[in-house]
């Protein structure tokens, strides 16, 4: 049985202002919006992957608005993300721009593995106004292959509840490193795990008989968002 096609993107292009250049984006309006979510694509794909335009039509159902946000080189084709460095001002300036859309509406960040971590450096380098929280879509803690936690070090000086949505097979998250960085954030942190889920919290088409299963990725992460971002703080009303 094939997987159901993705949802039809229904998201508006705009040109995201970034310094002396704008970055592409999409935004995708929720009706009845409570917030809206600055969200970045991980490094092998862009804002246009079935992933990507998923959960922004699950979010938009759930009172969530979308900035979807892209990398330079994905834009341009390339099969490489751009160096962080690039990046996390880019990161920045969507957050900004999303304010600036949305002013009305409490604002949170992150992403898709890469999108996700370069927001949280930049937020971590130097605080984004307005910013009520960071929601991780597969934080990537270390390469595959390679268990480590230094990737996840700069989280401890964020002072913002942070949501992580991680899948319980993530070969970029080791478990027992990942337990370990969510309690040492202690009350900051909230986990949404997905059950048997890879890092791009995929499941297997085919339940294993000995350990659980999230039936519906992308609509337990969006459930978990919106009901996470409901209980930040939302800006005041002039």
């Amino acid at each position: 049985m094939a997987p159901p096609p993705p949802p039809a993107d229904l998201a508006t292009p705009v040109d995201i202002p970034a310094g002396d250049r704008a970055i592409a984006g999409r935004l995708w309006t929720a009706p009845g919006a409570h917030t809206i979510y600055a969200l970045g694509h991980g490094a092998g794909a862009g804002m246009h992957h079935p992933f990507m335009i998923a959960i922004a039509a699950a979010l938009a159902a759930r009172g969530v608005t979308t900035l979807r946000w892209e990398m330079p080189a994905m834009t341009a084709g390339k099969r490489l993300a751009d160096r962080p460095a690039v990046v996390r001002p880019l990161a920045r300036a969507a957050c900004l721009h999303a304010a600036a859309l949305a002013p009305g509406l409490r604002l949170i960040a992150g992403g898709k593995s890469m999108g996700g971590r370069m927001t949280s450096e930049a937020h971590a380098a130097a605080p984004i106004p307005g910013l009520a929280g960071l929601a991780f879509l597969g934080f990537p803690l270390h390469p595959a292959g390679a268990p480590a936690s230094t990737r996840g070090a700069h989280l401890a000086g964020i002072d913002l509840p942070m949501l992580f949505v991680s899948g319980t097979r993530d070969a970029l998250a080791e478990p027992a490193l990942l337990d370990a960085l969510l309690a040492a954030l202690g009350p900051r942190a909230t986990r949404c795990p997905i059950h048997d889920g890879d890092h791009g919290l995929e499941v297997p088409r085919r339940p294993a008989p000995d350990r659980p299963r999230t039936a519906d990725p992308i609509a337990t992460a969006a459930e978990a968002i919106a009901a996470w971002a409901v209980t930040l703080p939302a800006p005041a009303i002039p």
